[in-house]
């Protein structure tokens, strides 16, 4: 591609490749976190070029907690990518928000416990802030785009990230009901993190599959259920890729691209040369102005 994407996208269960594609480039990137999940997807959605991995692997063979979560933002990062939106399968934790809704989440309660979280390491310390995980003018401009899909939107709401790969029991179920929980899922913790510190603007569609299991009228959540619901959701999410690439992508309005500003406390003179070049694409001057 003649031209670096701006926009990038992570295919989350069920959405393996983008149909939408023309001129598609497959991208073997390898990174200091090995390599991503999939071979990244260049290529161009109308006139705009676009980049794709997916989060699972060609033929899902990644489980939540294996992801490889800091391979795949630092080769999209070192892409060109400005704008990411990570597209994820949900259960519902609210009445409100019935399967086959996309809920764009403001919010995230992060249980993971076992998952690599942040790209400083090795003899460098960074505190970026995630007080407000998603990018506002990104949630906003993916809800809009996808209010153009036949499928119902709620933009809000707080995703509550389970570590996987069970389901919930009941208990918890409830339990993150009573939390204020909108969505329950497994994706998007690290990511937002990792975003984060990349500069990324971030934003997470989420597609509602299913009820979790505090709801009593409904069944247990089930993989057939899940996939019965995605796969006829899976046009519509096509669909709003096209809507997404085609719309201008907008200014950030939550300090995204600024997150590491004053984030790096480390003394410059202190931090390893190694792990300096290793950060390079991702903090870019603060770490080269040593």
């Amino acid at each position: 591609m003649s031209t670096s994407p701006r926009l990038g996208i992570i295919g989350g269960s069920g959405l393996y490749q983008l149909s939408a594609f023309s001129q598609a480039e497959s991208h073997e990137i390898e990174t200091p976190y090995g390599a991503p999940s999939s071979p990244i997807s260049v290529g161009t959605v109308g006139t705009t070029p676009v980049a794709f991995v997916s989060r699972h692997g060609i033929g899902h063979h990644h489980s939540p907690t294996d992801v490889p979560y800091r391979a795949n933002i630092y080769a999209l990062k070192s892409l060109g990518v400005t704008h990411l939106v990570s597209i994820s399968a949900v259960g519902s934790l609210s009445e409100a928000m019935a399967p086959g809704t996309f809920v764009v989440p403001d919010q995230i309660i992060d249980r993971t416990v076992n998952r690599d979280r942040t790209f400083f390491d090795g003899g460098v310390v960074a505190h970026v802030s995630m007080a407000d995980p998603f990018c506002a003018a990104l949630s906003s401009h993916v809800a809009a785009c996808a209010e153009t899909t036949s499928v119902s939107t709620r933009l809000g709401g707080t995703y509550v990230c389970i570590e996987g790969p069970q389901f919930s029991t009941r208990a918890e179920s409830k339990m993150f009901r009573s939390w204020g929980g909108s969505v329950i899922g497994m994706t998007a913790m690290p990511e937002a993190r990792l975003a984060r510190e990349a500069g990324l603007c971030y934003a997470c569609l989420a597609m509602v599959t299913d009820w979790d299991v505090w709801h009593e009228t409904e069944e247990a959540v089930s993989v057939a259920a899940v996939v019965e619901t995605l796969n006829a959701m899976t046009s519509a999410v096509q669909t709003l890729v096209i809507a997404l690439a085609e719309a201008q992508l907008p200014s950030c309005t939550s300090a995204c691209t600024s997150s590491l500003e004053h984030a790096i406390v480390t003394d410059p003179a202190r931090i390893p040369e190694q792990t300096a070049e290793r950060l390079l694409p991702i903090a870019g001057r603060r770490i080269d102005d040593r």
